[in-house]
């Protein structure tokens, strides 16, 4: 008799729980069906797209920014390939062991990497660090395969041939900010993403919009460690646009190595259009040193620099003039017919006025003295006399018709106006009247005048064309890559000062008598074969009782000027220098005139087109 394992209810009960099993199974076959159905059936498109996103990626390329040449067509800036460390942050395994490594072999510390993650965290590829060194190179390529997240990224870089000639002409490049980039957001420009190069300062910022590299995509497959496998698609980058400049390179070359050993400014102008031959401020920077993001170290060191190499002083420097300002008292003293050619005034070697006595630069005095006199020997006296005479709302008229007292307008950032005093601004800018003794300064280019280098030149231009202001020009034409004229820029005329042909004849006679005729303050000027004429400047930077003038301490003594144009009869170039700290005007600023002088006027051999250099 077999006997009974399971009460009747037992079995009953095993057999619903056996039922229930199977259609729970059966519900989730059915569930995993039309799961499998919804995926690979109504979706598809979908998840295939998402599946090919995480296979293939876009990657943006960075065309190389456009060519910057020389009026001659001799290149200045170009660029050339450099590899960029780049994060994928999708593709990071190990993020601690990543910051390590790069804290360790490259210099960067776990802040600078998280500080570029949470500001880019949106873009797909992070540039850690530009132009990487070979043996990091080496050392990333030989451990790529335990470095997922870590990539190479080949990009132009901005090379500046010269390294610091021309520097605060062109510029430099760095990259976008988190500021700069809401501009363009705001401006609907979708263009810049977070780690694009963008100019900074100089004509790379004033004229990015035509310099900048076009963007291109390569699409391309990875495998699930993010490395590159297959190059898919790669799009044709078109070249930037180029620049030619009115930089005269061997010029430009030649100033600053006769003028490395001073501070201070050389602008060379073409007077009869404004062009800008040479732009020289001195000391200057290499901006190869921002091509590729500058370090915390050199940016400390050229922000601390006493010498200011990141001023640019043709424009942002503001001085005293020092005698060179007579060439207005003497414009303003003949056309208000203060004075005639005929005019004298003795010198005994001070001027007294207002119980005080304001001295010559020659103590025994240059006796009786007429306007060309008063010129070629730089008489103070002479000058006093006709300043105080005008008083100084004409002074100031006559100065603001050549250009001094407001930016000149040559196109760069933060340039400066000088101050061209008058009683209005006196009241305006120091709620103070203004006192005929102050006059007396302002006669010689001291006390509250200040100008620039670049407009000094601008005014010895147009003493030299017949009174003729013109804007100063740095870029002659804008050109595509095969050579198409974009945008040409022509000479911009400010105005033209209505000026007595006698008033300038009498003045530039003067002024040739200063670098040709006997006793002239600027006869270290004189070029071989070729007739200068200028003027001398000495401006003081404390009083002489403050331990100023020439020999004083190296920081108190006084800057040396001279502004010239040659030929005489024909003037092809006017240039304005500034020596700073150098002492006089005719010892230390006008041998320098002599030989830009000299070398413009030499035979040069200079082809038409120079050899491009070839784009990377």
């Amino acid at each position: 008799m077999r006997a009974k394992f399971f009460k009747s209810g037992d079995l009953e009960g095993l057999k619903a729980r056996i039922t229930f099993v199977r259609i729970s199974f059966c519900l989730l076959l059915a569930l995993i069906v039309l799961r499998l159905w919804e995926l690979q059936i109504i979706n598809y498109d979908k998840y295939k797209s998402l599946s090919e996103n995480n296979r293939i990626r876009n990657v943006i390329v960075n065309g190389p920014r456009g060519i910057i040449y020389d009026r001659h067509k001799a290149v200045i800036v170009t660029n050339r390939p450099s590899f960029n460390l780049t994060l994928t942050p999708e593709d990071v395994q190990d993020l601690k062991f990543i910051l390590s490594l790069c804290q360790n072999r490259l210099d960067l510390t776990p802040a600078e990497i998280e500080k570029k993650i949470k500001f880019s965290y949106l873009e797909k590829d992070i540039i850690l660090k530009r132009d990487i060194a070979h043996a990091d190179l080496a050392f990333i390529e030989e451990h790529k395969l335990d470095l997922p997240g870590i990539g190479l990224q080949i990009e132009p870089l901005r090379n500046y041939i010269y390294g610091p000639l021309a520097s605060h002409v062109v510029g430099y490049v760095g990259e976008i900010n988190e500021k700069q980039l809401q501009v363009h957001k705001n401006s609907h420009t979708s263009f810049y993403r977070l780690g694009d190069l963008t100019g900074q300062y100089g004509l790379e910022k004033e004229l990015e919009g035509f310099l900048r590299g076009n963007k291109g995509e390569r699409l391309v497959e990875v495998d699930s460690l993010g490395r590159e496998l297959k190059l898919l698609k790669k799009e044709v980058l078109r070249p930037s646009n180029n620049l030619v400049l009115t930089i005269d390179l061997e010029l430009q070359r030649f100033i600053e190595d006769v003028f490395k050993d001073k501070s201070g400014a050389v602008v060379v102008l073409n007077p009869n259009n404004g062009e800008v031959l040479a732009l020289v401020s001195h000391p200057a920077f290499d901006p190869n040193l921002f091509s590729g993001g500058i370090s915390q170290q050199n940016w400390v060191n050229l922000i601390s620099n006493r010498t200011k190499p990141l001023q640019n002083r043709v424009i942002q420097g503001q001085y005293s003039p020092g005698s060179v300002f007579k060439i207005i008292i003497a414009t303003a003293g003949l056309e208000s017919g203060v004075i005639t050619p005929a005019t004298r005034f003795y010198c005994p070697g001070y001027f007294p006025f207002g119980g005080r006595a304001f001295q010559c630069w020659r103590e025994r005095g240059h006796g009786s003295v007429d306007i060309h006199k008063a010129l070629v020997e730089s008489c103070n006296v002479f000058f006093y006399n006709v300043g105080a005479r005008l008083g100084i709302d004409r002074i100031a008229k006559y100065a603001s018709l050549y250009g001094l007292g407001n930016p000149v307008g040559i196109g760069l950032t933060n340039e400066k106006g000088g101050i061209v005093p008058s009683n209005i601004w006196k009241k305006e800018v120091l709620g103070q009247k203004w006192y005929p003794g102050e006059t007396i300064s302002v006669s010689i280019g001291q006390g509250y005048i200040s100008v620039t280098p670049l407009q000094l030149a601008t005014m010895i231009s147009a003493v030299a064309n017949g009174g003729k202001v013109y804007k100063p020009l740095l870029v002659k034409r804008i050109e595509s890559p095969d050579g198409r004229i974009i945008k040409e820029f022509n000479p911009q005329l400010i105005r033209t000062i209505s000026l007595q042909p006698s008033t300038l004849a009498i003045i530039r006679k003067g002024l040739w008598g200063v670098v040709n005729a006997p006793g002239g303050t600027g006869s270290k000027a004189q070029a071989p074969g070729i007739e200068a004429a200028g003027k001398t400047g000495t401006a003081q930077i404390v009083g002489l009782s403050k331990g100023g003038g020439e020999k004083g301490p190296e920081h108190l003594k006084t800057h040396a000027w001279f502004v010239a144009f040659a030929p005489v009869d024909h003037p092809q170039i006017a240039m304005a220098i500034l020596a700073e700290h150098s002492g006089k005007g005719g010892a230390a600023a006008a041998p320098f005139a002599g030989k830009v002088i000299e070398f413009y006027f030499k035979p040069r051999v200079i082809p038409a087109t120079q050899v491009e250099a070839k784009r990377e």
